[in-house]
């Protein structure tokens, strides 16, 4: 049997100013954005070439509560021009060496080696994790 993840909460005090980040800044596709009335409203989205997507949920009390979501891409270069280019404050390209955060990408870049951070405007964090690999799972 297979288990896939196909979509993750992602809470927010501004669905309007999230969903202006997510398609504009990061280039996700609006998939659903459905209002039943003014208390429900389900925006869902997703990045390039994801089978995953996020739904955000205004909740003014967990907004920027998730951390560590990544995103995975082949250039990592590329990926943080893009987004830069796009208005989103993006950290710089590092790796870990010893337990350690070094700056620049995996000098041998190898996969999983490569990463940036950047949180959207509610302070939910993600990584962008460079795999060069183009199958993710079998």
């Amino acid at each position: 049997m297979d288990w896939t993840l196909e979509l993750i909460v992602v809470p927010v005090a501004d669905v309007d100013r999230a969903k202006a980040f997510y398609s504009e800044r990061l280039g996700f596709v609006v998939d659903v954005d459905h209002s039943a009335g003014e208390d429900f409203r389900v925006v869902q989205l997703t990045p390039q070439g994801s089978a995953c997507s996020i739904s955000i949920m205004k909740n003014k009390e967990t907004a920027g509560n998730v951390q560590g979501l990544h995103l995975v891409v082949s250039d990592i270069d590329a990926a943080r021009a893009e987004i830069v280019g796009r208005g989103v404050e993006a950290g710089e390209i590092f790796h870990f060496e010893e337990g350690g955060q070094v700056p620049g990408p995996d000098p041998e870049r190898r996969d999983y080696g490569s990463f940036l951070a950047f949180n959207d405007p509610d302070g939910n964090g993600w990584l962008i994790q460079e795999v060069k690999r183009t199958k993710i799972r079998d």
